[in-house]
């Protein structure tokens, strides 16, 4: 990893304000009213972010940012791929959330809108907080190398892939400080019940949706680290990675059960990612374009294999021990 591309205030500024720009836009016009939104919009929107995140890595930033050279752009590219990646599976939780309290089609934008802004803030503070950690204590990029293994093992070995919303600290202590209303009202998160004002069911989806993103990103922040320390290339990447989520949601949502096997090639490049942190000050550290290539790969290959595997004798949701 090279040194940090000198980022200036200003740059941050225009960043941020452009994402706002593009949320409110969002919320404000192309989304102002509930609806259902359908796979053909999805993979549009899909398209057009993944388009203006790679856009922004190869093209705009190069020549605004005097220090922004190849390097960097393979950083942002690996760090984007790598993010995009993890979110995948995301998805799969983002989507047993909207199942288990029925919400409805036409409102799941909304939920999800609001989830990014708070994953915004969220992943910020995060991101900020594991690069200040590792230039104060060199070792706890080991330590995070070590967890990314961890994690990545355990993935392969979890079975335990439903809801649990009376396990959430977060709805426990909405609970615990407001009374919830006991059918949804439209896309209003609070209401009048009994004469208090309430939260609505709408709003407990929120709150797991938000707790989701934050237990996801202690996957996927030590995972770019391992790629670079540039705080800018880290949240540029993590933030084009998010908005992206909303629309790959609604494209993956329908085909979920045809990439079953989409978990094991995250777990190894969680796996991957954690031994290339621990090997970074060795004789055999990995350069960026490499892991790049390694982790498209996998995720390609994982791809393959579960649609493959579903065209051919193992239907989506066929239980694999059954005989």
């Amino acid at each position: 990893m090279l040194g940090a591309a000198d980022i200036s205030a200003t740059h941050w500024i225009v960043f941020v304000g452009a994402v706002l720009v593009f949320l409110t836009l969002d919320l404000g016009i192309f989304h102002r009213r509930a609806h259902v939104v359908r796979i053909r919009e999805a993979f549009f929107w899909t398209t057009l972010w993944f388009l203006l995140a790679i856009g922004f890595g190869t093209f705009l930033a190069p020549r605004v940012m005097a220090d922004w050279g190849r390097q960097q752009t393979y950083e942002f590219v690996t760090g984007y791929v790598i993010e995009l990646s993890l979110s995948m599976d995301n998805v799969f939780v983002i989507a047993l959330i909207f199942a288990y309290f029925r919400l409805g089609l036409e409102y799941q934008h909304r939920v999800l809108f609001w989830g990014i802004l708070g994953a915004l803030v969220m992943r910020g503070l995060m991101i900020w907080a594991g690069i200040q950690l590792i230039e104060r204590l060199t070792w706890m990029f080991y330590v995070l190398g070590a967890f990314l293994i961890f994690t990545g093992i355990k993935m392969v070995f979890s079975t335990d892939v439903g809801v649990h919303p009376e396990k959430n600290l977060a709805i426990r202590i909405a609970r615990k400080f407001f009374p919830v209303s006991t059918a949804f009202e439209g896309e209003r998160f609070t209401t009048n019940y009994h004469g208090r004002r309430a939260l609505t069911p709408l709003a407990l989806v929120l709150l797991m949706v938000e707790t989701t993103d934050l237990i996801f990103a202690l996957d996927s922040i030590p995972a770019i680290l391992a790629v670079t320390l540039d705080p800018f290339i880290v949240f540029t990447s993590n933030v084009f990675a998010i908005l992206g989520l909303r629309s790959l949601y609604f494209v993956l949502a329908g085909a979920l059960e045809y990439f079953r096997f989409l978990r094991y090639g995250l777990s190894v490049v969680l796996v991957f990612i954690g031994g290339k942190m621990l090997l970074a000050k060795s004789a055999y550290q990995i350069p960026t374009t490499t892991s790049l290539l390694i982790v498209g790969g996998i995720i390609l290959i994982s791809v393959a294999v579960s649609v493959i595997a579903a065209r051919h004798g193992h239907p989506p949701g066929q239980d694999r021990n059954a005989t």
